[in-house]
C-alpha cells in the first residue's frame, strides 16, 4: 500500500474541504466519500505498479527503495493482480455514488480516473516508464481531486481553487521526484525512463526546491485574505521544504526513504493548515 505516501491523496482532499469551508458550502458526506475513493484510488495504484512492473521486469530482487512484495516473493503475481482491481473496483462503486452530488457526467471522470490509476504502469505507453510520472501526480492527484472535491461541495467551479490545485500537484509530485531519485541507478539498469533517469539528478533536486516554492507562492492570495497567524504553516512548510532538498542533496540510496516520507507529511500539515485557517474566520 505504500502507506507512508498516502498523505498524497489525503492532502488533496482536505484542501478542497478548507476551500469549501472558505465558501461557506462544506458538505461532509460527499467529502468523507472524496476522501475514501482518493485514497483507495492511490492504493490501487500502488498496488497496479507493484505488478505491472514485475511483469515487465523493471523490478529486482534487493533493490534500494522499499521491499517489494511480488519481486521478493511475499505476495504472488495472481493474488496481487486481484488486489489491484478488487480495491480499484470498490473505489469505483464508491465514485459511483458521488453522482446523487454532481451528476451523470461524474461517469467520465470517474472513467478517467481509473485509467490513469493504470495506465501509470501500464498500457501500450505507460507515464511512469517514459518521463510523465511526475505530470500524471500533477494532474490526478492535484488538479483532478481538489477541483472535483470542491465542485461536489460547492456545485461551482472557482479559480481560486485551481491554483490552490496546482499546488496541492506539485507537493504531490516533489514526493514521486524523491522516489525517482533515489532509484536512479536502479530504473536506468533496467531501461525505465523516469524523469530523473532522462534529466539526472541535479536538474531533478533543483525542480524539487522550486515545486515546494511556487507551490506556496500559488496560494498566497488565499493566505494573504486568511491573515494573522495563519501565516504560520505555509511558513513552516516553506522552511522544512527548504531543509529536506539541503537533505535530498547529501544523501543517497535508502537514506533517502525517510525523506520520501517527510516529503509527504509536510504536504499533509499543509493541507491540515488550510484547513484549520478556514474553520477559524479572519480577525
Amino acid at each position: 500500500m505504500r502507506l507512508r505516501t498516502l498523505p498524497v491523496s489525503i492532502s488533496g482532499v482536505l484542501a478542497a474541504c478548507a476551500y469549501a469551508m472558505m465558501n461557506d458550502s462544506f458538505s461532509m458526506k460527499p467529502a468523507v466519500l472524496c476522501l475514501i475513493f482518493a485514497v483507495l484510488a492511490q492504493v490501487a495504484s500502488n498496488f497496479a505498479n507493484e505488478y505491472f512492473d514485475y511483469k515487465a521486469g523493471l523490478d529486482r530482487a534487493g533493490r534500494v527503495g522499499p521491499r517489494r512484495g511480488v519481486t521478493e516473493g511475499d505476495i504472488t503475481p495472481r493474488a496481487m493482480l486481484v488486489a489491484t482491481f478488487l480495491t480499484l473496483g470498490i473505489a469505483c462503486a464508491i465514485g459511483c455514488s458521488l453522482i446523487y452530488w454532481g451528476g451523470w457526467w461524474l461517469l467520465a471522470a470517474g472513467i478517467t480516473i481509473a485509467m490513469g490509476v493504470l495506465a501509470y504502469s501500464t498500457g501500450p505507453f505507460p507515464l511512469s516508464h517514459y518521463g510523465l510520472g511526475e505530470i500524471a501526480v500533477i494532474a490526478f492527484f492535484g488538479i483532478i481531486p481538489v477541483n472535483l472535491t470542491y465542485y461536489l461541495q460547492a456545485l461551482q467551479w472557482d479559480p481560486a481553487v485551481f491554483y490552490g490545485s496546482l499546488s496541492i500537484g506539485l507537493m504531490g509530485a516533489n514526493v514521486l521526484i524523491v522516489n525517482n531519485y533515489r532509484d536512479l541507478e536502479d530504473d536506468r539498469a533496467v531501461g525505465k525512463h523516469t524523469l530523473a533517469v532522462v534529466l539526472g539528478r541535479k536538474a531533478m533536486s533543483t525542480w524539487y526546491l522550486l515545486n515546494g516554492w511556487v507551490a506556496v507562492a500559488l496560494m498566497t492570495p488565499v493566505w494573504s485574505v486568511l491573515g494573522s497567524w495563519r501565516w504560520i504553516f505555509p511558513c513552516f512548510y516553506a522552511a522544512v521544504h527548504t531543509l529536506l532538498w539541503f537533505l535530498l542533496l547529501s544523501r543517497r540510496g535508502t537514506s533517502l526513504n525517510p525523506l520520501l516520507g517527510a516529503t509527504s507529511l509536510a504536504m499533509l500539515i499543509y493541507s491540515l493548515g488550510l484547513l484549520i485557517a478556514a474553520v477559524f474566520p479572519p480577525f
